[in-house]
């Protein structure tokens, strides 16, 4: 029998150690969904909507038909993942992503992959050309980028199945880095890319970065100097692409049997990939702190909340039963005087005693006192209007009550556990998730 080996055992990525990057973003990730204690659950519970960080950048590279888009990303990935040539390979959307073995994914599979794409749905046709290419490649910083490939633009009558624009524009909103590749021979001024070009950089002017790609079939340095010129005055008759400071590195695919003596600036996009994967892990650690504290005031807010609702209701029971009390009191004492009265003294003096009919006598004098200036005909009108006051008196009571909803014992006590596990184990996981990050660049005395 022959042997094969298991794809999971063959790839070298599984069982390699995890950058200390790598490290960072996942375990920033994983302090936002787990289940029950992780931030988004937690903050969801105070109305807070949060969103979990991506563990890897994306890339998008656009440009026109055969720019040599789909060739960089092979070139970084160091493997054939797509395809390459003359004629228009890259018809759809493509996602290239690091994983665990070499695998393809349509479209419904990408969405479960990138839920965050899930928009991409509402571009009809896009689902049909949706797709991810997983390779096992851990070279340079593949394993935190995600490159997205877009078909190549051309003008004239070509027709495209979705919509390109919207979909690019819409990708570009997603992206980290978008990557422009502009091929010298002949595209590079196709009407469709500047148009796009112009409309993406008018909302993530940051993120755009200009490339003049296979810069080595452009001729000589003259006639390179010439094309650049031409592609840079084109793109300066557009306002919103007339800035300062504009710059066009000339890159090309190495290879080493065919040497050029054209300037290859290629290595920029590594340099441009690694410090946008520093200013994520930056923004990723410092959105944590943020949201830490945002979580943080909300939960003691909803604790002296709690407090404040408690004082108020035991204030608001406190007056409602002396209301309550007085409202059954006042009848309740007329109606003891009336009934003493009724049976006579020596009646109280045989069955409760001359000493205790001394007491109610004495207390209920005050009584006897204003009950005998009412006329005896208007007595019992005045008994029933004083029953009836005092029983719309206790119904207002009982209407005006308006006790306050306050946390049970578990709920405050699940405050507690939430605001004690952001403080001492996300808040303290983000100051050593920061260390470690610094750790890397910083000299030990300074840290």
């Amino acid at each position: 029998m022959s042997k094969t080996s298991s794809p999971d055992i063959a790839n070298p990525l599984q069982n390699d150690k995890l950058s200390v990057n790598e490290k960072i973003l996942k375990e920033c990730h994983n302090l936002y969904i787990e289940p029950e204690k992780g931030l988004i659950d937690i903050a969801s519970q105070f109305g807070l909507k949060l969103l979990a960080p991506r563990k890897k950048i994306i890339i998008l590279l656009i440009g026109n038909h055969s720019a040599g888009k789909s060739s960089f990303i092979n070139w970084y990935v160091e493997e054939h993942v797509q395809k390459t040539g003359v004629a228009i390979e890259t018809q759809g959307i493509c996602l290239v992503t690091s994983g665990k073995r070499r695998e393809s994914l349509m479209g419904n599979a990408t969405l479960h992959l990138y839920p965050h794409f899930k928009p991409l749905q509402q571009i009809s046709g896009v689902m049909d050309f949706l797709s991810t290419e997983i390779s096992t490649s851990n070279k340079k910083k593949f394993s935190l980028v995600t490159f997205v490939d877009t078909p190549g633009l051309v003008d004239g009558d070509m027709q495209y199945l979705f919509d390109v624009n919207e979909a690019v524009l819409w990708l570009g909103s997603m992206a980290d880095l978008i990557f422009v590749f502009f091929d010298p021979i002949g595209q590079a001024l196709c009407k469709r890319t500047l148009n796009l070009v112009e409309k993406l950089n008018s909302t993530n002017a940051e993120k755009m970065r200009f490339y003049l790609s296979k810069a080595d079939d452009a001729g000589n340095e003259s006639d390179r100097q010439r094309v650049m010129m031409q592609i840079v005055q084109e793109l300066c008759k557009r306002p919103g692409l007339n800035r300062t400071g504009f710059d066009m590195p000339t890159i090309f695919i190495p290879e080493l049997n065919k040497p050029s003596k054209c300037t290859n600036q290629i290595e920029e996009t590594c340099r441009d990939i690694e410090k946008t994967i520093n200013r994520t892990i930056q923004n990723t650690l410092n959105t944590l702190e943020k949201d830490c504290n945002d979580i943080k005031t909300l939960i003691r807010q909803g604790l002296s909340k709690d407090e404040a609702d408690k004082n108020y209701n035991y204030k608001t029971i406190l007056r409602t039963a002396m209301m309550g009390g007085a409202a059954a009191i006042i009848p309740l004492v007329l109606c003891l005087h009336l009934v003493i009265t009724g049976l006579g003294t020596d009646f109280m003096h045989s069955v409760f005693g001359e000493e205790f009919t001394y007491i109610l006598h004495k207390y209920l004098s005050p009584v006897r006192i204003l009950w005998s200036i009412v006329p005896a005909s208007q007595q019992w009108n005045i008994f029933l209007v004083v029953l009836a006051l005092s029983a719309v008196l206790f119904l207002l009571t009982q209407s005006s009550l308006g006790l306050r909803t306050t946390l049970t014992r578990k709920q405050k006590h699940s405050y507690i556990e939430m605001l004690d596990h952001v403080c001492n184990v996300v808040v303290t996981k983000k100051t050593q998730l920061y260390f470690e990050y610094l750790e890397q660049s910083v000299g030990d005395h300074d840290l």
